[in-house]
């Protein structure tokens, strides 16, 4: 089987039932396991196995609690002193999707959503189509009731993101990607960490695959994806044993889910609109939000109900160039960074010279990590070197295309 012919079955175990056995379908190499506690996302893990080998319900509850027994005690112990739940102090929602030239993997996000959440006065769904180059968009949600339409002729996400702010009615502002589907605890994971924590502005989870149904998507999956903890965690102006906090913003989130308070967002100036431009530098924009976030005083809740389901790339020439952008926007955050916020060039620098030296790390040095497999060259060194890019001017480049626009517009 070669890397393109690889795919994963990806199966959820519901904790508080008997474990069960498995074995791997004909065609699959391995599972990928969603974990939950009375239905809601505890965990996730991978586990390649042979076509055909069989897992007893014994090997497999060993796994599991090899992989998530700690965060099953902290469930335990929160269930037993959270507050009995109040969805009626719970603020108007709007939920925001960016997209361009996507209708059909749009309809299934917006479709994920209507499962999962009754539209009304406190919940709505704002599409902003981005620069589209024909009405599918537009058609497509004229047809759905209680879907508002909004076009947003500038193109870059971060332009995108803004009208949102602009146009959003609800006191929260969720923003989710047009290639995820939201899990069914979405709602309910957003509602417990808000009423747990009133004062946040900002709130992110889990990013899982939809399907692991090729070799580049397992290969990212197993790199460590778009980040998937399930512990639930509050950042605030400081973390313990952190020299370079918040520098390192990919700790707090992913732009593809993410929920703020509309009031901060305009607070902070909203997002920054030579970040996430689309190409040639389609990223940074989550990035910097979550820093500004943190910097200007908020908490920012990481919460393990908020979960969603990505649609990774399936053909790794697209992986490649998007761990390219993903150096490049991470750099292009640092370089505006440093210049805006003086006072934290100290940690920036000590930040930078940790990612290069993880980066290495990877490939040369996989014993110093936990999770010691080599990662795939070539995706490595295409971060790195987006990386590079980044740091020598990516910044100051995007900010005169982003003004050339502004101007085209006007």
């Amino acid at each position: 089987m070669n890397r393109n012919d690889r795919k994963f079955q990806i199966l959820e175990i519901e904790l508080t039932n008997p474990v069960p056995e498995v074995r791997v379908s004909e065609g699959y190499c391995g599972f990928a396991f969603i974990l939950r506690r009375d239905d809601q996302p505890v965990g996730f893990f991978i586990e390649p196995m042979p076509a055909k080998r069989f897992l007893s319900s014994k090997e497999l509850a060993a796994k599991i609690m090899s992989e998530a027994a700690n965060r099953l005690l902290e469930e335990s112990v929160y269930e037993e002193l959270s507050p009995a739940s109040n969805s009626s102090s719970f603020p108007a929602l709007t939920i925001a999707i960016c997209t361009r030239n996507h209708s059909d993997i749009l309809m299934r996000c917006i479709h994920s959503i209507l499962r999962v959440c009754q539209l009304g006065s406190d919940i709505e769904i704002l599409i902003v189509d981005n620069a589209p180059s024909d009405r599918s968009t537009a058609e497509a949600v004229a047809k759905m009731s209680g879907v508002r339409y909004v076009m947003e002729p500038k193109p870059g996400l971060d332009f995108a993101r803004n009208r949102a702010v602009s146009d959003a009615s609800g006191e929260l502002l969720a923003f989710l990607d047009d290639d995820v589907v939201i899990d069914r605890s979405w709602l309910v994971g957003l509602k417990r960490a808000w009423q747990a924590n009133p004062d946040a502005c900002a709130f992110t989870g889990p990013v899982l695959p939809f399907e692991l149904a090729t070799g580049s998507q397992i290969a990212f999956e197993q790199m460590g994806g778009f980040g998937r903890n399930f512990y639930r965690t509050r950042f605030g102006a400081d973390l313990a044993d952190s020299s370079s906090y918040p520098c390192g913003a990919g700790m707090f989130g992913c732009g593809c889910n993410m929920v703020f308070r509309r009031a901060a967002l305009l607070a902070l100036g909203g997002f920054d609109e030579a970040l996430d431009t689309g190409s040639p530098l389609p990223g940074g924009g989550d990035l910097d939000m979550f820093y500004r976030v943190i910097r200007a005083g908020y908490a920012l809740v990481s919460e393990p109900s908020l979960m969603v389901y990505h649609q990774h790339r399936r053909d790794y020439q697209r992986l490649r160039h998007q761990m390219w952008t993903w150096g490049l926007g991470t750099m292009a955050f640092v370089v505006k960074t440093y210049r805006t916020d003086p006072t934290q060039r100290a940690k920036l620098k000590r930040w930078v010279a940790w990612w290069f030296v993880y980066q290495f790390s990877k490939i040369l040095v996989p014993f110093l990590r936990k999770n010691r497999k080599p990662w795939p060259f070539d995706l490595v060194i295409a971060e790195i070197a987006g990386g590079i890019k980044g740091l020598i001017g990516e910044y100051d480049r995007s900010l005169s295309r982003v003004e050339r626009r502004r101007k085209m517009f006007a």
